[in-house]
Parts: structure tokens; sequence; C-alpha cells
């Protein structure tokens, strides 16, 4: 509902600066130039990202045609780029993410009439020339490419291009457009079989009302926290990630409690970014215990406990588990920190762990749950100014 009610303000004309306003009329003028120049500011860097990428993908798809040495790198063409370009500090540029540039322009192909005019000076005569050949083999697009790339982030983009049916893509894309979806909403409609609803549904008008009502809409402040954007800003995670300054004070106070409580913390990083499949994931501390021989992840939540709290850091510690295990490691361990606003609650998870001596030995070498709970409610009511 909250949501709603910004978009309604949001659209109200400002009022003129020489008809007297009261204070709640300046309130809202100030409100709405604030959401319009961040809206502008979130669309001009997402459009820059998303032509960059498909300016990127271009390139590829020409040099796997014509490069002179083309042959020399053969498979592994894209693998030696990434590593060429991660040297070269130029961000987002994996092996994982180049492969989705190249399927970027050549799923949209006709994006070279927004790219020839924006990139021009970026733009060799190959790929200009590129235009004249999209319009007379590839169909339009269900939008106009200017439309697209205005109106949908990269982020969108890409889970669009997990989509192989033409027709099925370019429902999400309308409906995405038309209801102005948040990324989460936009994956979240195609896991729920949008389209093939909509499909056997007899009133197509009350299901898409019905869908579009309750959907997840996209905010218009400047979205940094997508990581894409922030890698390609050059701004680093822990600058954008915290969920809020209470969890990020709460986050200071935790890192320095488990390193002085002298247990054998070591620390190694903060907001660690993860790729599991085609999701991020950020855990707020991970520490690495030199007794235990074992990484310990901590997550915070600034709320109450939930089952997808403890499934999301029980998921961490699984993907620890498999790809940050080396020899002589013991299985990860993850704490689970919530706090409501009357209790404090520790959670720790663990996976795959059947060694039962290392579980009594994790028991005594980790806080004690009792110890971690007090200390996290007294330090959430000091930041939130509670009396005692």
């Amino acid at each position: 509902m909250a949501r709603k009610r910004q978009a309604s303000v949001s659209r109200e004309s400002p009022p003129a600066a020489n008809t007297g306003m009261d204070f709640a009329t300046l309130v809202t003028a100030i409100r709405q130039v604030h959401d319009h120049c961040a809206g502008q500011a979130k669309r001009a860097v997402n459009v820059s990202l998303t032509l960059r990428n498909w300016a990127i993908g271009a390139y590829i798809a020409e040099y796997e045609l014509h490069g002179k040495d083309r042959a020399e790198y053969g498979q592994n063409l894209l693998a030696q780029l990434a590593d060429r370009l991660r040297r070269l500090n130029v961000s987002t540029c994996d092996k994982r993410r180049l492969y989705l540039y190249l399927r970027f322009y050549q799923t949209y192909p006709e994006i070279v009439r927004s790219v020839t005019a924006q990139l021009q000076p970026l733009v060799p005569e190959s790929v200009t020339a590129l235009q004249e050949k999209v319009r007379s083999a590839t169909a339009p697009l269900s939008v106009e490419p200017d439309v697209l790339i205005q109106k949908l982030s990269y982020t969108h983009i890409e889970q669009l291009l997990n989509i192989d049916d033409p027709l099925k893509r370019a429902f999400y894309e309308v409906e995405c457009i038309r209801g102005n979806w948040s990324v989460r909403e936009l994956k979240r409609q195609i896991a729920s079989l949008y389209y093939e609803r909509s499909g056997l549904s007899e009133d197509k008008e009350k299901l898409a009302a019905l869908v579009q009502s309750g959907a997840e809409q996209t905010a218009p402040r400047l979205a940094i926290r997508d990581p894409y954007v922030f890698e390609f800003l050059g701004i680093k995670p822990r600058e954008v990630m915290g969920e809020s300054e209470l969890e990020d004070r709460l986050l200071d106070q935790i890192e320095a409690f488990l390193i002085e409580l002298g247990h054998g913390f070591c620390f190694e990083a903060r907001q660690r970014r993860i790729l599991i499949g085609d999701t991020y994931g950020f855990v707020d501390l991970v520490f690495y215990h030199r007794i235990l021989k074992c990484h310990v992840l901590v997550d915070l939540k600034v709320e109450e406990f939930s089952h997808e709290n403890i499934g999301q850091l029980n998921t961490y510690v699984s993907w620890y588990q498999k790809n940050m295990m080396t020899d002589g490691d013991n299985p990860p361990v993850g704490l689970l920190l919530c706090t409501g606003k009357d209790h404090a609650l520790v959670e720790y998870a663990l996976a795959g762990m059947d060694n039962q001596l290392f579980v009594s030995k994790y028991q005594l070498q980790l806080p004690d749950k009792a110890e971690l709970e007090r200390f996290i409610e007294a330090k959430r009511r000091q930041l939130s100014g509670e009396e005692d």
C-alpha cells in the first residue's frame, strides 16, 4: 500500500513557488523533485549499463565471425577474454557474463538502432553496419528498442534471456513494463507460470488485473543495490548493501564483539557476495575460525526470526561447503542473528555436519547463544535510543 501512495504522490503536479505554500506542501514538492531526479539518475545508469553489455556482446559476435586471429582462441575465447579484462579491471566481465552479453546481443539485435545513436564514437563500422541486416533479417521486438532499454534494467533483461520462446518473452516484456515490476517480481511471475496461466484463462483481462494489483513495483530511488550497477559504478559492496543504519551499526558492534572474544575468530570479509545459479547472495560477515578450522558465516536480520532466514543462511553454508572448503577444513558454520523489537534470537545453521566430535567442539568454541542474545539485545536498545 505504501508504494501505491508514493507513486500517486509522484504523479501530482508540483506546486508553484508563488502560491504561498504551507510546510506540508513544501515537503511534498521537495519529495517530488527528489523522486523525479532519482528516477532520472537510475534510468541513466541502467541505460548506460544495458547498452554497454549489448555492445560487448556485439563485439564478441563480430570477432567470432571476422576476427583475424580467432582460430587461436577457439572454444577458449570467452575464458581468455574474461581473464584479460579482469587484469585490466574491467568490471562484470567474467566468462559467464560475457556469454550472457553475447546472448543478449543475439536475442535483441534491433537494439543496434539505440546503440549507434548513444555510443557512436565507440562503435566500429562493422557493428554499425548491422543495422540494415537487422531490419531485414529479424522480426521486430514486441516493444521498441528505446522503450525496452529505458523501461527495463539489464538485470530485468537477463531474466528474459532465460526464455527461449519469443512470444513468451515478449509477453513478459510487455507485462513487466506495464506493471513497472521489480526484478524479484518478474522472477516470481515467470516461476508462477503467469504466461501459461494466461493462455489457459478464460478471462485474461481479469487475471492480468489481479496479477498487476499485487505486483511488487520498482522503487524510484537509484537502485545501487543491484550488483551489476554498483560494480559498473565502482562502488564497494559495503557502501551500499546495509539494509539500514541500525543494521550497519549493529554489524560493526558484532564484528568487534566476535573478534574480541578471543576464541579464534579471524575476520575475512564483510558483505561477501556469492553467486548461486543466477542469483546473488550477500553474507554479512565471514570469519575463519583457526581452532575449529572452518568458516563461520554471520547473517544479521533486523526483524523477527523466520524460516526463510534460516533457509537462506543454510543455503550460504552449503555453498561455502561445496565451493570454499579446502583440504583440512571442517564444514562451515552459519550464525543467524535476528532481532525483533522485544527480543533477540540466535540460531546456528550446520550443513552436512555428521562428525559428532566436531559438533561438540564447536559448541565449546563458539559463543554461547544466551551470551550472544544478551549482547545483541543490549546493543540494539542502545543504538535505537530505547530506555532500559
